[in-house]
């Protein structure tokens, strides 16, 4: 039997996570639209606040976390252990908001939220400008249920 490849233990790490990614994009969508309540709430007609969670597909993680090895490939002798867990973004929330002018007061209503995350925002073309995306990637597990008897 041949042996298994850096890829393969890839593959098996992703399906034995992805139970926990999913559970993770939900939390992290449900806390987003609740953060944005307040604001959803007060939309003029045609505005709009779209949240939506994202889980990174199977290959996309592999390819992720290859792009980010030396020489953009796995070492395999001697192999080295490559984890999944490493990658940024297996699960998130993409915000879009229209008008444009939303965007800074949906960050303000996030930012106290997301607070201990690293920000990296996608900037303008424009010097001086407002960035064209806000993003920030940190950790979060799920959180555990909590009665309220």
């Amino acid at each position: 039997m041949p042996a298994r490849t850096v890829e393969d233990r890839l593959r098996e790490e992703y399906f034995y996570l992805l139970p926990e990614i999913r559970r993770v994009a939900e939390q992290l969508e449900t806390e987003t639209r609740y953060r944005l309540l307040p604001i959803s709430l007060n939309l003029h007609k045609p505005e709009q606040v779209i949240v939506n969670r994202r889980v990174k597909e199977c290959e996309s993680a592999i390819d992720s976390l290859r792009r980010r090895q030396e020489g953009g490939t796995f070492q395999t002798d001697p192999p080295k252990d490559y984890r999944l867990k490493s990658l940024p973004d297996l699960a998130g929330v993409r915000v879009v908001a229209f008008p444009r002018s939303r965007v800074t007061e949906i960050d303000r209503a996030l930012r106290l939220w997301f607070s201990k995350w690293d920000p990296d925002p996608v900037p303008s073309f424009e010097e001086d400008a407002e960035p064209l995306a806000f993003k920030y990637h940190g950790f979060c597990e799920q959180a555990s249920v909590v009665s309220t008897n």
